[in-house]
Parts: structure tokens; sequence; C-alpha cells
């Protein structure tokens, strides 16, 4: 968008530029964003984390989404993730049986965030993981990044996105095993231990 500077005609000024938040915070998160696996499945994950600034310091006001595939390496094709009442536009909810592999969380006062989704299986040659996107304040566009879950090895050694990282930062994109289907993953937007982020062009 561009702005017009009406008193000196001809000439035009751009626009400002904005972050990508915090105006989101009210219309884009909804009641259980974050639960992803319809309830009861046996191949429930939990990740869990914190966003962090370049200072170290929680964001209680980011926005994270998640994607993934499903236990079979299958991206889902399925609708529902946020379903509506046709009359009341209100917020229905999933409706438990189909896996969409989409949520859309905002951390809270703490800057934790955390999603409930299946474990995803492996896609071609790349080991299995979860694809991230995060808006922050002081964020000029959004970040994508991706979360691999630990424990095949050989896989994770042979992943054609990790073997372009250098040794030193593979870890940023592995989460750390808490519990028995629980993992951590703090995200890291600046200075030491900066999550690596990832361009699409």
């Amino acid at each position: 968008m561009t702005k017009i500077d009406t008193s000196s005609p001809g000439n035009a000024l751009p626009t400002p530029s904005h972050t990508v938040g915090p105006f989101y915070g009210y219309a884009l998160p909804f009641p259980g964003g974050g639960d992803i696996a319809p309830v009861g499945h046996p191949d429930t994950v939990t990740v869990q984390g914190y966003v962090y600034d370049g200072a170290g310091d929680p964001l209680p006001d980011a926005f994270v989404e998640v994607w993934g595939a499903d236990p079979e390496g299958r991206v889902s094709r399925v609708d529902g993730s946020i379903r509506r009442d046709p009359a009341s536009g209100g917020y229905l909810g999933r409706n438990g049986v189909e896996f969409t592999g989409w949520g859309r969380v905002q951390t809270d006062a703490n800057g934790h965030w955390y999603v409930r989704t299946l474990r995803p299986g492996a896609r071609g040659d790349s080991a299995p993981y979860l694809s991230l996107c995060v808006f922050a304040r002081g964020l000029l566009v959004h970040l994508f990044t991706r979360i691999y879950l630990p424990g095949d090895d050989p896989a994770l050694a042979a992943d054609p996105l990790l073997s372009r990282v250098e040794p030193a930062r593979r870890d940023t994109l592995v989460a750390r095993e808490q519990a028995d289907g629980t993992y951590r993953f703090d995200i890291r937007l600046q200075g030491e231990g900066e999550t690596v982020f990832l361009e699409f062009t």
C-alpha cells in the first residue's frame, strides 16, 4: 500500500511498516485450538514450550500455528478445525473424529504454548516433523520452522533439511522428550540459541 502525499502532487511516500502483532488477539485464537488429535487416539503426543524474544524474555502475546501429517505420513485434506454454527456463527469446536493436522494457539501470560496432536509419520526422505509458524510483536513477517521429534537418530541424521543446518544449531529444531508422549520445544526469536527459521522461495 502506498500513502499519497497530498501536499506535493506526484510524490508518493511508502506506508510505515507494521509488525504482525499483537492486533490478532481478538479474532484469531479459538477454544481448543491446540487440541488437534482426536480424543483418546493412541498416537497422541503433546508438544509444549515457550516463545522468547531476543532478550530472553517470554512473549505473552505470541501466536503459534502447527501443521502435521498423521502417523502414516499422510497430510490431511479434511476440513473442520474451526466449525461454526451456521445460524449463530458461534464456535462449535472440532468434530472430535477427523484429524485435520492443524492447530492455532496463543501463548499465555508466561509465554507458554502447547498442542496435542498425533505423532507425525515420515514423508519422503524427511524424518517425521511438525511445521510451525510464529507470529509475534516486533516481527515484520511471520516465521516458519520445523519441530523434529527425537527417537529415530538414523532418520534425523539422514534428513535433507537437518543435514544442511550447521551441526551446532540442529538442536534448535529437535524437541526434547520430557516424559512418555510429551516433548518440549522452545522458540527463541533472536540471540543465543536462536531457533533456525526457514525461508520459502
